[in-house]
């Protein structure tokens, strides 16, 4: 039996009996197999609702949806449905929704690395744009007019003053952030014109942890673009060492300030805004951060992560990245006023940077090589 297993009777004795009724709405999950998505399927389905999940694979794979099978068990794993589609196939979508009825989307699908959209601004903006476009006509046309869109703090680019707050300037600095605050305009233009709409933006900072069972958790293809799966890869080995990109910035230690925060509490964040879509009529089309409201420089999460798992991380410090901000965090008053959502640490409670570095080494050491089972073996 592989450790992930071993571990998962524990949580599930934990969650036992814990579901909450959901009026059985179904929801569209688009991007549902990656990261952010399968933990938030996680949470949709403990909490009743029945799940389509919507994924081409680019970045994620499969065994991500058999893992969430198992995690929540055979009773409410027959509420999860998963379907191979590109959301720029517009008859495959099409297709789908003539199939089910859905309440509610989700929508996570497109590709999410800073340095590679600088590199590849078109294709960023053929899965990001054209997906989205097409995936607002299809639900136009089977009047599923309710929205949770994935959005980013990268919208914000270098703002003129921290925490940032949802009503701030918007100015990305790169074209990943520029897809989502295009997305976003979309998204408002959309309600303006058909005010029957409702959409919440959910603007995301940094997701770092994993599901605490150690089952699920994030798995990127080729080298990483973010910190946390970097940092993962190098203390398994896979990687040797951890480039840390700038080191000159107006900070304390002169590495960049994020906010981190925990892959779960941003699941919870999902299940806010649905409640809130379906409590509310007029909603329109309103953006929330997500986020901790706290800073955290590049340099101390590294040492979080040692203290967690224990390992010594080699750093090579490098020149900063094309389109990287200096620091940026939240301001969170509104998610939590308004959708009744906030981050469990701010109770000093479970998730804090010990606990985030905690649940991602555990993911990490029980899942070496991710969803693999070894170099060469495939994903299984």
């Amino acid at each position: 039996m592989r450790p992930w297993r071993e571990g998962i009777r524990n949580w599930k004795e934990m969650v036992s009996g814990q579901y909450q009724s959901s009026e059985r709405k179904t929801i569209m999950v688009t991007g549902g197999a990656g990261f952010i998505g399968s933990h938030t399927v996680v949470q949709l389905l403990k909490q009743g609702y029945t799940v389509s999940i919507i994924d081409n694979l680019y970045n994620s794979v499969m065994e991500a949806v058999h893992r969430v099978r198992h995690l929540v068990g055979p009773q409410l794993s027959n509420n999860l449905r998963f379907h191979h589609v590109d959301l720029r196939n517009k008859q495959e979508l099409e297709m789908i929704f003539s199939k089910t009825k859905f309440d509610d989307v989700i929508h996570f699908g497109g590709l999410k690395a800073v340095g590679e959209s600088v590199a590849e601004p078109l294709k960023y903006f053929d899965h990001n744009l054209v997906g989205s476009i097409n995936l607002f006509q299809v639900m136009a046309k089977f009047q599923c007019k309710k929205m949770v869109l994935s959005s980013s703090a990268a919208v914000y680019g270098q703002p003129e003053e921290i925490p940032c707050v949802e009503d701030f300037h918007l100015q990305a600095m790169n074209p990943y952030g520029r897809t989502k605050l295009f997305a976003e305009e979309i998204a408002r233009d959309i309600q303006k014109a058909e005010p029957e709409w409702r959409i919440i933006l959910l603007r995301y900072f940094n997701p770092v942890g994993a599901h605490e069972s150690g089952e699920i958790g994030e798995d990127p293809r080729g080298i990483p673009n973010n910190l946390m799966p970097y940092l993962t890869q190098v203390a398994v080995g896979r990687l040797p060492e951890l480039n840390v990109y700038g080191h000159d910035y107006p900070t304390k230690d002169g590495t960049a300030i994020r906010d981190f925060i925990h892959v779960m509490d941003l699941a919870d964040g999902h299940i806010a805004a649905l409640r809130k879509l379906f409590a509310t009529d007029k909603i329109g089309c309103g953006a929330y951060n997500l986020g901790t409201g706290r800073g955290t420089s590049v340099l101390q999460m590294v040492a979080a992560f040692e203290e967690a798992s224990g390992k010594k991380i080699p750093i090579k410090m490098c020149p900063r990245r094309p389109g990287d901000a200096t620091a940026i965090y939240a301001s969170t008053r509104k998610a939590e006023n308004e959708l009744g959502w906030k981050v469990r640490l701010i109770d000093r409670a479970k998730y804090g940077i010990e606990e985030m570095c905690r649940d991602q080494w555990n993911w990490a050491s029980n899942n070496p090589w991710g969803y693999q089972l070894e170099p060469g073996f495939g994903n299984h």
